[in-house]
């Protein structure tokens, strides 16, 4: 490459918008963890997020963790989806009337964050890059303070983690109605990490139906050209998949299908899009 060439290529780096693509619910089975996996190692992916009561995260974090210095390894903080008798879950629902009333057993969700970092930590050896939250429970009333708390508990002695800010939802991603309960549910979140001076993405986006014929490679292609720098967009890729339990199992399929393409590469280029860490970032 000439000198002229090589300057240009720098120049365009340096100018692009930077966004991170985050795959969640590593752990939550086989074929999650080797869809995220294999984008891993394409470079195609800048944050992952664990869960940590998953049947696969034991199994999963050595190979998850050859790939740590190339994108951030997060909790998916989890109080919905049941994994055994053991875990502590409600339904969705159940939390989006309860939270607001300050219906809470504070206690009990006290004690499953610690559990799942815990969890985390036993298999990774270290304390999550970030943290989040499945269906973004994390951020509802009552339980934003709890998180706050938690961080507050074992990041004594390092730098704390950044939290995902659902709140800063940029796209309704053709769902409206979906967008307003998460925007309602979490009103005011980052004002509450402002307040105990946490660290979060400048913007949110990734909410989409969640089905194949919802055209995901479009959803993408509009985000890649729309969103500003700094955003943060979630995904859920796996490999193909016939675990009825699993309602996206279809999605994730064709989410793998387009992230790993020729196609995502160019159009990556094309916006003038560089995928990075949030770590070194926020």
């Amino acid at each position: 490459m000439s000198q002229a060439a090589m300057s240009q290529a720098t120049s365009s780096q340096a100018t692009a918008r930077t966004l991170t693509l985050c795959a969640d619910d590593f752990g939550q089975s086989t074929d999650i963890n080797q869809g995220i996996l294999a984008l891993l190692s394409l470079h195609r992916l800048a944050a992952v997020s664990v869960m940590s009561q998953g049947p696969d995260w034991a199994v999963g974090a050595p190979a998850l963790a050859e790939h740590q210095q190339t994108a951030d390894i997060g909790l998916h903080l989890n109080l919905t989806h049941r994994f055994d008798s053991n875990t502590y879950v409600r339904p969705l629902a159940a939390w989006l009337v309860s939270t607001p009333l300050g219906w809470v057993d504070r206690q009990a969700v006290r004690d499953t964050f610690r559990h799942q970092i815990d969890l985390f930590v036993k298999h990774l050896g270290r304390l999550p890059d970030y943290l989040d939250g499945h269906q973004h429970v994390h951020a509802f009333a009552v339980i934003r303070e709890i998180l706050v708390e938690v961080i507050a508990e074992y990041w004594q002695a390092q730098d704390k983690p950044w939290v995902r800010a659902p709140d800063k939802l940029i796209d309704n991603g053709r769902v409206p109605f979906k967008a307003w309960v998460l925007r309602t549910a979490t009103s005011g979140f980052t004002a509450h990490l402002n307040k105990a001076g946490l660290r979060y993405p400048a913007g949110f986006a990734g909410l989409y139906a969640l089905t194949p014929e919802a055209n995901f490679p479009e959803q993408m292609a509009g985000w890649l050209r729309l969103l500003p720098t700094g955003t943060l967009i979630m995904v859920h890729p796996g490999e193909q998949s016939s675990d009825i339990s699993d309602p996206i199992r279809d999605a994730r399929y064709a989410e793998l299908q387009h992230l790993q393409s020729l196609q995502f590469a160019d159009r990556l280029q094309t916006a003038g899009v560089r995928l990075a860490r949030l770590s070194s970032a926020v």
